[in-house]
């Protein structure tokens, strides 16, 4: 099976708050059949898109202004644990790749990327099980 009939009827939301990082993800997944359903710039607006749209993916990044990656992550995955998160960052360090694994992010693509890296990032994360409930309480303590 190709790429293309795999992410076809895939809908995604892409967050970045980088222009062109978003205009270059949108061209990548749409190439390979994905639908690309709406874009955001910010954590808000991510949680908004998700709750308008209910994409079956989110393309996250981690470091944007006014809003950490994991948090948005966190809230997406409390409230939408259906929806598959590929966290998107330039930076790769440990404790985030860590944080974002345990706050239930289906897979990473660091900057700069190309198409094979996104593609297979995509399918990986469509593959992934879905993160352990007791990977991350979905209560915190008070």
């Amino acid at each position: 099976m190709s790429n293309k009939q795999v992410l076809k009827g895939l809908t995604v939301l892409v967050v970045d708050d980088n222009d062109t990082t978003r205009a270059m993800l949108r061209g990548i997944l749409r190439q390979e059949g994905a639908d690309v359903i709406g874009e955001a710039k910010d954590g808000p607006t991510a949680i908004a898109g998700c709750r308008k749209f209910r994409p079956r993916m989110v393309c996250l990044d981690v470091l944007m202004p006014n809003s950490n990656g994991v948090d948005v992550l966190k809230e997406i995955r409390n409230e939408f644990p259906d929806i598959r998160v590929l966290m998107v960052t330039g930076s790769a360090d440990r404790e985030t790749v860590q944080a974002s694994i345990r706050a239930g992010a289906c897979g990473y693509v660091v900057k700069p990327f190309n198409a094979a890296r996104v593609v297979d990032a995509v399918l990986q994360a469509l593959q992934a099980a879905a993160p352990s409930p007791s990977a991350e309480p979905s209560e915190s303590p008070k």
